[in-house]
């Protein structure tokens, strides 16, 4: 079980950035473009991606292998 949570943690550790510079990316175009709609849902990105990769850490935390 430690295991699955440790590979767990990385997993979302990961995914969690991925949805965070993607979300970045978009508030990003979205500023260029002048479109509020889109900046707002790349923020929303972000902090989801955010707190995904904090609970890959916190996984990671918990796993005494890693």
């Amino acid at each position: 079980m430690a295991d699955d949570l440790g590979r767990d943690g990385l997993e979302n550790q990961v995914k969690g950035a991925a949805k965070e510079a993607g979300g970045k990316l978009r508030n990003a175009a979205g500023g260029l473009t002048g479109d509020t709609s889109e900046q707002l849902k790349g923020k929303a990105r972000e902090m989801e991606g955010k707190a995904q990769r904090h609970v890959g850490e916190a996984e990671q935390d918990l796993d005494p292998d890693t």
